[in-house]
């Protein structure tokens, strides 16, 4: 006979566990202390088991009988249902811990090994960590691409189209390390592709008229702030390389005898050694900065402290200081600078582009090129020192 509900909800505690059938081996026992705990008694491969359900009034009657039910159906089926419950456990437990911010935080170390520069390590933190954090909770399997994209256009319609652009990068070597190592069945950034608008190119700001470019180098001159930025920025300059190289620059670095300065792959966009002649001019910048107490190693250290660098903003910021927007002039923009005024007087772009440290994309051009282009370079190093030395008096 079957259960009521108001039998079970009456149902009192004894001295000793007992049972309150309801039918197709499922029971209600009652303990001593109180609890109702609901439990199916079956028969698999000729061997009693029993199955629980859960407790009352957690789970009702009738999602007793379903689960019952249930579990019959599978025994039919010919498998055991308690076996099933338990890989459902297990399934379950995996899902808890295949969220999209625990394999994004796996992707992160991944990184880390790799030793990425610590301003693409800060980005891609900011990318998971702030951007998508919509995401974390979720199973990774179960994210779809409808999802990301909703993410994505959010953050394309702000006017942020590089960032969404960047941002489904990231997301993708995310979902492709889960995809990898089975924790996922796809990238449902995948069929996003072409999905989102392209990005607004602009170039780096830069002053690119060689008068214009005097009156710049001139108002280096009258620049009354920390005069560590301005010889870093004259450096920068007269070294064609990028702000973060210049502000990092340590003494270690410095073979003063051959004048050249070897960046390190660690701190190179590129990750590859980036070795530097150096002009005459270059030579006395370094040598009126080389600190002259032993465990200083920065050339161009912070005000606030002889061990940190240069603030990331301090190049520009001294810029805006003397009256230049950052549509105009950027310290990065320094580098189109010599490579469009050089390019214009004629000098070899390969040569050129060797001393930006780009890339050739044809991988047997860019191992003859860095064997070869030495001292071509060396030339053009101290070429362009003199035509800054021009512009700067003209």
């Amino acid at each position: 006979m079957l259960l009521r509900e108001l039998e079970v909800r009456k149902a009192k505690s004894k001295n000793k566990p007992y049972k309150l059938p309801d039918g197709g081996g499922l029971h209600l026992l009652v303990k001593p202390n109180g609890a109702k705990l609901w439990q199916q008694r079956f028969v698999f491969m000729g061997k009693e088991k029993l199955l629980s359900h859960g407790q009352y009034p957690a789970v009702g009657i009738a999602a007793a009988r379903r689960k019952r039910d249930a579990a019959r159906q599978l025994l039919a089926e010919g498998t055991d249902p308690s076996v099933q419950k338990m890989l459902d456990r297990i399934t379950a437990s995996n899902t808890a811990n295949t969220t999209f911010k625990l394999i994004a935080e796996e992707y992160l170390e991944n990184l880390a090994e790799r030793e990425l520069a610590p301003a693409t390590m800060r980005k891609k933190r900011w990318h998971i960590y702030d951007l998508a954090e919509s995401l974390h909770n979720r199973s990774i399997n179960e994210i779809t691409s409808a999802e990301v994209l909703f993410l994505l256009k959010g953050i394309e319609k702000s006017g942020r189209r590089e960032t969404a652009k960047k941002l489904r990068g990231t997301l993708s070597a995310i979902f492709r390390l889960a995809v990898v190592t089975l924790r996922a069945e796809n990238d449902p950034t995948f069929p996003l592709r072409g999905a989102l608008l392209p990005p607004k190119v602009t170039g780096r700001a830069a002053i690119t008229d060689e008068k214009r470019f005097g009156d710049l180098l001139r108002s280096f001159e009258e620049f009354t702030g920390w005069p560590v930025i301005i010889a870093a920025m004259k450096f920068q300059i007269l070294t064609m390389t990028r702000p973060g190289e210049t502000r990092g620059a340590m003494k270690d670095e410095f073979d003063l005898d051959k004048q050249t300065w070897n960046i390190p792959p660690e701190r190179m966009k590129m990750r590859r050694e980036h070795k530097v002649p150096l002009s005459r001019q270059a030579m006395e910048i370094v040598q009126a900065h080389w600190p002259q107490i032993e465990p200083v190693e920065l050339l161009f250290p912070s005000l606030v402290s002889n061990r940190k660098w240069l603030s990331e903003n301090a190049f520009n910021s001294s810029l805006r200081r003397m009256g230049y927007t950052k549509e105009e002039v950027t310290a990065h923009g320094f580098r189109v600078t010599a490579s469009t005024i050089l390019n214009t007087r004629g000098y070899n772009p390969d040569v050129i582009e060797a001393a930006l440290a780009h890339q050739d994309k044809n991988a047997i051009r860019r191992t003859y090129n860095r064997s070869t282009y030495w001292d071509q370079r060396m030339l053009l190093m101290q070429d362009w020192a003199d035509l800054v030395d021009g512009f700067r008096v003209q």
